[in-house]
């Protein structure tokens, strides 16, 4: 039975790449996303086997995408696929409970690997990960958790994107006054005070991309 995909990359030019390549090696694309957002809505649609999810996509980053799809599409196996490998964007998928993460730039008999990988059952991890990184995470991953819930770091992100209150609010679907409240609770909890370190803060913790 074949590997049933849906791709999330806002790069066209790359989605279109894998596609034909994952296509090439017996893998069927059922569905592709120009954003995190898109994604969630038609991993729900599809179900998908596995999500491949970029990172930083704008609306809704893959790391957020991911934890919307284990909550509403519990069979579906998501892996990142992104060209950062950086620790807080590391730490961060781990905590979201993302099945693989996977560096851009390895070859695609890794990309395969990861595929049947997290198909399986299994976790896969890009060997140009260190393995310091997850084993701190195994370690002591409890003692950096992000303060947040689920609602308020999709704000954050698109508060950081440079996204006026009443933008936010149209994406997700709340009122302006809804916004300001969220964005009142996020600064008080991190105890920050400016768009500024909101923006920093989003950066160190993999939320977007400097």
């Amino acid at each position: 039975m074949l590997i049933q995909v849906l791709l999330a990359d806002d790069h066209t030019m790359f989605r279109q790449g894998l596609r034909a390549l994952l296509e090439r090696e017996g893998v069927r694309v059922i569905a592709e996303a120009g954003d995190g957002r898109e994604a969630v809505q038609l991993a729900r649609q599809t179900a998908p086997d596995v999500a491949i999810l970029d990172l930083t996509m704008p609306e809704l980053n893959g790391i957020e995408a991911a934890r919307e799809i284990a909550a509403s599409c519990p069979r579906t196996r998501t892996l990142l696929c992104t060209m950062h490998a950086g620790e807080a964007y590391i730490l961060e998928a781990l905590r979201s409970g993302v099945h693989g993460y996977l560096l851009k730039s390895q070859a695609a008999s890794q990309l395969m690997q990861a595929i049947r990988d997290v198909h399986r059952g299994a976790v896969y991890m890009s060997p140009g990960i260190s393995r310091a990184v997850v084993e701190s995470y195994r370690t002591h991953g409890d003692a950096t958790r992000d303060p947040l819930s689920q609602r308020e770091r999709q704000v954050l992100q698109l508060v950081a994107e440079g996204r006026t209150t009443k933008d936010v609010a149209t994406l997700l679907g709340i009122t302006t006054k809804t916004v300001e409240s969220h964005r009142s609770r996020i600064m008080n909890k991190l105890g920050l005070h400016q768009t500024a370190s909101l923006v920093r803060y989003a950066i160190r913790r993999g939320i977007v991309q400097p």
